[in-house]
């Protein structure tokens, strides 16, 4: 149970210390967050794979398969069905203040793709495979040091004060530590579950992936050297799960 504490804990301050970094590094150039960006897409892609979908095809009984592309894409529907929830909250919340309701939806996006993270992690050490779980911590935690920098300049060009806009970046790391125990205990109270929840985690993840980081890596036009960037970071979790 220890090592989930302090797993959790450092997932979720892995985005508070990228937030700041975020205040250190505000002028970084477009091009470097691009390659950032790319960079933890391949972290984040093979920490899912090594770490949740071949163990859901371990743990999936008599039907593996079956079970762990039922779970990705289900997954995949999960996060797709929060993603349609933000803009749910901007007409509930009405248009007072647009320049309110434009933050914090930014930060229910970035709240509501932790949390999944974060059950990823926890789900992950449910499996009591330290190793595997490791991998998708690790893999989650460099991913989250960009991702902590990027929402810093949006949210002091939106005229928040930097106290207020380190306490949303608090906030935000803070979910991620909320997902982790409940993936954990959700796990720990029934297994039967284990190869679905691990995949569905999965699933998550690599929509993440695909939907929204590389896409937006790539949107500047700068191809080639992002795509290295994703097979660098994917290579460089490789060596980090063989070596664990």
């Amino acid at each position: 149970m220890e090592i989930v504490l302090f797993t959790a804990l450092g997932v979720g301050m892995s985005t508070i210390f990228g937030g700041v970094l975020g205040f250190i590094f505000q002028k970084t150039s477009q091009k470097f967050n691009d390659i950032i960006l790319a960079f933890s897409s391949g972290i984040m892609l093979c920490a899912s794979i090594l770490g949740l979908i071949l163990p859901s095809l371990e743990y999936g009984g008599n039907f593996p398969v079956l079970v762990t592309v039922l779970g990705i894409i289900c997954g995949a529907v999960l996060i797709n069905l929060c993603d349609k929830l933000v803009p749910q909250i901007n007409t509930l919340i009405g248009n007072e203040s647009q320049q309110n309701n434009k933050v914090l939806l930014f930060v229910l996006a970035i709240a509501i793709h932790n949390l999944p993270e974060g059950i990823a992690t926890g789900v992950a050490f449910g499996a009591d495979d330290v190793s595997q779980a490791l991998t998708v911590a690790i893999g989650i935690a460099l991913q989250n040091l960009p991702e902590g920098m990027v929402i810093i300049s949006p949210l002091l060009g939106c005229g928040f004060s930097k106290k207020k806009t380190f306490l949303i970046a608090v906030f935000t790391g803070f979910t991620e530590i909320f997902g982790t125990f409940l993936g954990y205990f959700a796990i720990s109270v029934t297994r039967v579950i284990l190869p679905f929840a691990l995949a569905l985690a999965g699933g998550t993840m690599i929509y993440v992936i695909c939907d929204e980081m590389i896409p937006e890596s790539h949107v500047n036009g700068k191809c080639r050297s992002v795509s290295y960037a994703i097979l660098i970071g994917f290579c460089v979790m490789l060596a980090f799960d063989y070596f664990i």
